[in-house]
């Protein structure tokens, strides 16, 4: 099944034709942060012929308890997260939760990203289409990978043919996410590019001490599955000191081990796309 790049400005192209990277920490923590892991990711994908995106999120709506630390505050860490992109000359993503958000984020991102608990809302998803920019959807983990192509539908229905759909697993049991790489093809049958949530996936909810847990150790078999299984882009998230991080920590990728890993996955793209 042929592969496909989004046509995001910004984006680097290579005569690889490798996967494109969505890559970066979970949240803004500090105002230094973004920029100093940026660099790093960008340095390695460019070596490697890899097109990258940087992720952020300015602000975590999504916590398992109330008290969990959320942001630095909306506009100064979405400046700081567009200081980045421009800097770096990188396209920047991020996440949004409600409508109001969709047209103050879009101000500074490139590409607006639609939480997996959230895919199924209408109204959300029809902001993020006005807004004219870019949408990565990500699968709800109770979705099929069928039921995406109504997703998409609500962003074309509303003007907007920028779509990008990211499986990051599906819910089994109450504490663990398994992911089934026959929704890689089955989404890329919606014709839009399809990313797999390496660390995500990984994640382990509904801990009974209110922090999530996750399972580092597996991102490089998941990624390398997805890779095989012929995901257009990979997501990951990613830290310097994942122990140490303010939010998702127990299933980040330590920073100092993200070369390895993109030169094992850009190995196994190269064979794949031998056999399309």
């Amino acid at each position: 099944m042929k592969t496909i790049t989004p046509e995001i400005p910004g984006l680097s192209r290579y005569q690889s034709n490798q996967f494109f990277l969505i890559a970066g920490p979970c949240v803004v923590e500090n105002t230094q942060m973004p920029l100093e892991i940026a660099k790093v990711i960008q340095q390695i994908a460019h070596a490697l012929e890899i097109p990258f995106i940087f992720k952020a999120s300015y602000r975590k709506a999504n916590r398992s308890k109330a008290g969990s630390f959320s942001g630095i505050g909306d506009e100064k860490a979405l400046r700081c997260i567009a200081e980045t992109g421009q800097k770096l000359g990188v396209p920047i993503i991020t996440d949004i939760h409600t409508l109001q958000e969709a047209a103050l984020a879009a101000r500074f991102v490139d590409i607006l990203q639609i939480p997996a608990f959230l895919s199924r809302q209408t109204e959300l998803l029809e902001a993020a289409a006005n807004t004219g920019k870019w949408v990565n959807i990500k699968k709800g983990q109770f979705l099929s990978a069928e039921s995406m192509k109504f997703a998409a539908e609500k962003v074309y229905e509303a003007g907007n043919k920028q779509v990008i759909l990211t499986d990051r697993g599906t819910m089994f049991g109450y504490q663990d996410l398994i992911v089934d790489m026959r929704s890689i093809p089955l989404m890329k049958g919606h014709n839009v590019p399809v990313v797999l949530d390496i660390t995500h996936s990984l994640q382990q909810p509904n801990q009974k001490e209110g922090v999530s847990g996750g399972n580092p150790a597996m991102i490089s078999t998941i990624g390398k599955s997805g890779v095989a299984a012929g995901a257009d882009g990979i997501f990951l998230e990613t830290h310097p000191d994942p122990k140490n991080a303010k939010s998702d920590g127990a299933n980040m990728l330590p920073l100092h081990l993200l070369e390895k890993l993109l030169y094992d996955l850009s190995v196994i793209r190269q064979a794949y796309l031998k056999t399309i």
